[in-house]
C-alpha cells in the first residue's frame, strides 16, 4: 500500500460531508438521492469503524476487544434497525420495519458472506497449487457456535408468540454478557492485520490510539446523525419507485452496513486465513442474534411502546425463514468444516428467496432448511457434546486486565 495509504482514510471521510452537510442545514433531498447520499456516508463510516476495530486488537486484552469489534461492527445497523424500533413505539406504521433490516442482515451473512469465504479461499488455494476442498475451523469456534445455537434456540418462541417482550430482550443481552465472559477464558492471539488496519496497527503506541479514537468517535457521530434520514429514505424512496418498502429496509441497508464486513473476510480468506475470515462472520452472527435482536424490544418500549414489539404476519414469516436458516447454517458447521457442497446449497437456498415471494413458498423453504438442520444435526451427533460444554468449559472467570501491552 506504500506511504499514501491514509488516503483512502481521507477519502472514507470525505464521502461523509455531503450527508452530515444535509443534515446541519436541515434540508432534505429527493428520496432516491437521499438513499444514495445517506447511504453513501454508513458505508463509508463503517469503513472506517472496521479499519480501527481491527487495529485496536493490538491494544486490548481479548475478551474487551472481542466487545468493541462487535459492537463497532454493527454499529450502523443498529443505527437503522433501532431507529425504526424505537420510532414504532409511537408510531405502529413503523413496526413492521422493525425487524426487516435484522433479518435481512442476518441471512446475508449467512447465505452469502459464509459462501464467499470458502470461494475467495478455494482461489487462494488454485493459486498456491494447493487444492481447498472446505473451509475449516479451530475448535475454540465452538464458543461461538454454541451460544449461536443457545440464542437460536430461544428466539423459536418469538413468531410463536408473535413479537420479542423487552425482558426478551434482557436474556439475549445476558446471553451476549456470558459470551464475552466465557471467550475471557480463551487464550489471547496475536491478531493478523491486513491493509489499512495493518498500517494503523503499525503506528508508534501514542499515535495509534489517538488515530484510533477519533475514528471511533467520528465515524460513531456520523452513523448516529445520519440513520434517521437515511431509514426515512428507504421508506419513501420505495414509494417513490413503486417498490416494496420492506424489501428496500431488508436488503439494500444490510448491503450498505455489511459491505465492509464481506471486504475484510474476503480479503482473509484471500490470504489463507481461513479459521479468521468465517470466524469474523460467525462472530457477527452472534452479536446480532443477541444484541441486535435483544436491542429491538427495548428501543421498542423506550420509544413509547408497551410490553413486545409486535410481530404482523410478514415479520413472523421473515424470522422464521432466518432462524431456520440460522440453525442449518449452526448444523453444518458443527463438525467445524463448511464443505464446498454445504456452501454451494447456502448460496443457491440464499438465492431461491428472492424469486419465491408467495408466503407458502418462503415458509416451505423455512421448512427445508429446518429439515435439513435436522439431517445434519443428526449426522453430527457426536459433535454435539463438544459444542454443549463450549458454553461453560474453561478456567474460573477472572476479570481481565482492559489493556494489553504498554507503550513500545
Amino acid at each position: 500500500m506504500g506511504e499514501r495509504w491514509w488516503w483512502k482514510i481521507g477519502v472514507a471521510g470525505l464521502l461523509t460531508l455531503p450527508a452530515l452537510t444535509l443534515r446541519a442545514w436541515g434540508l432534505h433531498p429527493p428520496p432516491l438521492a437521499g438513499v444514495a447520499i445517506h447511504g453513501g456516508a454508513v458505508v463509508s463510516s463503517a469503513f472506517l469503524m472496521c479499519w480501527a476495530a481491527e487495529a485496536v486488537q493490538r491494544d486490548l486484552s481479548a475478551s474487551l476487544a472481542t466487545a468493541i469489534l462487535a459492537l463497532i461492527a454493527i454499529l450502523p445497523e443498529y443505527a437503522v434497525d433501532l431507529y425504526f424500533a424505537f420510532s414504532s413505539g409511537h408510531n405502529p406504521a413503523l413496526a413492521r420495519f422493525a425487524a426487516a433490516n435484522m433479518t435481512g442482515s442476518n441471512r446475508l451473512l449467512l447465505g452469502l458472506g459464509w459462501p464467499l469465504a470458502l470461494f475467495l479461499l478455494m482461489v487462494w488455494g488454485r493459486r498456491r497449487g494447493q487444492p481447498v476442498t472446505a473451509l475449516v475451523l479451530k475448535p475454540s469456534r465452538r464458543v461461538e457456535l454454541a451460544f449461536l445455537a443457545l440464542a437460536s434456540l430461544y428466539a423459536l418462541a418469538f413468531p410463536l408468540r408473535r413479537g420479542i417482550h423487552w425482558l426478551d430482550g434482557l436474556v439475549l443481552m445476558a446471553f451476549y454478557v456470558l459470551y464475552l465472559l466465557r471467550l475471557s477464558k480463551e487464550e489471547r492471539s496475536e491478531p493478523v492485520l491486513v491493509g489499512v488496519a495493518a498500517r494503523l496497527g503499525a503506528l508508534p503506541w501514542r499515535q495509534r490510539r489517538l488515530t484510533l479514537t477519533c475514528l471511533f468517535v467520528g465515524s460513531a457521530c456520523v452513523v448516529v446523525l445520519v440513520a434517521k434520514p437515511f431509514a426515512d429514505s428507504l421508506v419513501d424512496g420505495g414509494r417513490v419507485l413503486g417498490l416494496d418498502e420492506f424489501l428496500l429496509v431488508q436488503w439494500v441497508a444490510p448491503l450498505a452496513t455489511e459491505a465492509p464486513e464481506f471486504l475484510v473476510a474476503g480479503m482473509l480468506a484471500l490470504r489463507g486465513e481461513a479459521d479468521t475470515a468465517l470466524g469474523t462472520l460467525l462472530s457477527s452472527k452472534v452479536n446480532q442474534w443477541t444484541l441486535l435482536v435483544g436491542g429491538l424490544p427495548l428501543a421498542h418500549l423506550l420509544g413509547g411502546g408497551h410490553g413486545a414489539l409486535p410481530f404482523d404476519a410478514r415479520q413472523v414469516e421473515e424470522f422464521w425463514l432466518t432462524s431456520a436458516q440460522t440453525l442449518m447454517g449452526i448444523a453444518m458447521l458443527a463438525n467445524l468444516r463448511l464443505e464446498r457442497w454445504q456452501g454451494a446449497a447456502l448460496l443457491v437456498l440464499f438465492a431461491a428467496q428472492f424469486p419465491f415471494t408467495a408466503p407458502a413458498s418462503r415458509m416451505l423453504l423455512a421448512g427445508l432448511y429446518f429439515a435439513l438442520a435436522i439431517g445434519l444435526l443428526a449426522a453430527h451427533r457426536r459433535e454435539l457434546p463438544g459444542l454443549a460444554r463450549a458454553l461453560w468449559r474453561g478456567g474460573p472467570m477472572a476479570l481481565p486486565s482492559v489493556f494489553g501491552p504498554g507503550p513500545e
